[in-house]
């Protein structure tokens, strides 16, 4: 995998927001939503998706960092690690569940489904555990719904996607986990979501924000647009003379609280855009109309400087 900062484009002192920014506009960019049948914007998405689960995570950094660990998230033994755990006493109680080879070797289900990360066996009475990262849509997420994903030893398990599910929130899979060498219960599977960023979506604990684009006309005389909502297209009046950056609420449009079962709201900011072309009679309206109504939106800012 290409060096995650590398990914982002940022250097390596960027800040937390740098690397936010940079893999939202990465993300609207080359989001699938965007770019429907487009294979390589779908392989660079997850891409920068994996760059910045990485970056994203205080601790994940410092230790890529420090060479801890790679760019997809693997340990870097140490020079004699493995033969120091191999022949000490209590040997028999390390080994891996898979490898990253073993993975592809199953038609890449798994390694796309996963992060393409084996876990460790425990030493318990049954069998052993793993650990597993899940990339889930930002709509499933938010909607909740099922996936089907394919496990190393060639079994294929649905995950049932609680509604309001959260980024890093981690499900546990009784039973699915490896089995036990003495005939006893098969330990369990513990899987860490990480939520895909959406093309114009964005979550902030129970409330959903977005940016709508309206036209001019929109804007200045009001009227009824129609906007997405993770639940489905709903209609929302915009006041006449509103202005760019103006926010609009829709109660109970947010994503389900399942601790408070309270739903929040969606939170639309107005984006004016004018057309793709230039309109001439637009252009000789305004030159007409700035002669007597002149007006200065930037009046305040010197009070600033």
């Amino acid at each position: 995998m290409q060096d995650p900062y590398e990914l982002l484009g940022v250097s390596k002192t960027a800040s937390a927001d740098d690397i936010r920014k940079a893999y939202r506009r990465l993300a609207k960019k080359h989001h699938p939503d965007l770019n429907p049948g487009d294979k390589a914007a779908e392989a660079k998405f997850k891409e920068i998706s994996a760059a910045h689960d990485l970056l994203s995570d205080a601790d994940k950094r410092r230790r890529f960092d420090a060479g801890e660990i790679d760019a997809t998230g693997q340990e870097v033994p140490p020079r004699g690690y493995w033969r120091e755990h191999a022949t000490g006493p209590g040997a028999e109680r390390y080994y891996r569940t898979g490898t990253s080879e073993d993975f592809a070797d199953l038609g890449g289900v798994f390694s796309e489904m996963f992060g393409a990360r084996g876990g460790f066996g425990r030493g318990f009475a049954g069998g052993g555990s793993l650990s597993f990262t899940l990339a889930v849509p930002f709509l499933i997420a938010a909607r909740g719904g099922r996936q089907r994903v394919g496990l190393p030893d060639g079994r294929s398990l649905e995950i049932d996607i609680p509604e309001g599910a959260t980024d890093r929130q981690t499900l546990r899979l009784k039973g699915q986990g490896l089995p036990d060498p003495n005939g006893g219960p098969a330990g369990d599977a513990y899987v860490e979501l990480h939520i895909e960023p959406h093309a114009f979506f964005e979550r902030r604990d129970s409330n959903i924000h977005m940016e709508l684009p309206v036209t001019l006309n929109e804007a200045v005389l009001g009227g009824k647009v129609r906007v997405p909502t993770i639940g489905g297209a709903v209609m929302l009046t915009v006041p006449a003379g509103s202005n760019a950056g103006s926010t609009l609420r829709l109660k109970g449009r947010g994503v389900l609280d399942r601790k408070s079962g309270v739903r929040g709201d969606q939170y639309v900011k107005l984006r004016v855009v004018l057309p793709d072309q230039p309109d001439e009679a637009l252009k000789a309206f305004l030159e007409g109309w700035q002669a007597g109504k002149a007006y200065d939106p930037r009046h305040d800012m010197e009070r600033f400087t």
